[in-house]
């Protein structure tokens, strides 16, 4: 009988869920990100985020990264992990990334605009 061992990566980012972001936004205590495509952003996005697609972001984070804590989002989750990756690898220490995305937020009923 053979054990595959399961080894434990640590991120270098917080998963938070849609009412955790929600508390944070609302506190004031976080900048948005949204790293989705120009088309997608129009189509609505989480009220005060700045658009930055994700290729421009991973070009030249450091010239988007604000002081502070900083949440990234997406449409689902999956690139917004890859901008966090790149912020925890420029020296961000305060990141997060909101699992489920847009997408997630807009199902939560929280505000969206267009």
């Amino acid at each position: 009988m053979s054990t595959q061992s399961r080894i434990e990566v640590d991120e270098p980012f917080v998963r938070v869920d849609v009412q955790t972001a929600w508390k944070m936004i609302a506190d004031g205590d976080v900048h948005i990100i949204d790293v989705r495509e120009p088309n997608e952003y129009a189509e609505g996005h989480i009220p005060g985020v700045t658009l930055v697609p994700l290729n421009t972001f991973l070009a030249r984070p450091r010239e988007y990264l604000p002081d502070g804590h900083v949440l990234f989002v997406c449409a689902m989750g999956q690139r917004s992990a890859v901008a966090c990756e790149m912020a925890a690898a420029v020296g961000m220490e305060h990141v997060y990334n909101l699992e489920g995305g847009t997408t997630g937020w807009a199902k939560a009923g929280l505000p969206i605009e267009k």
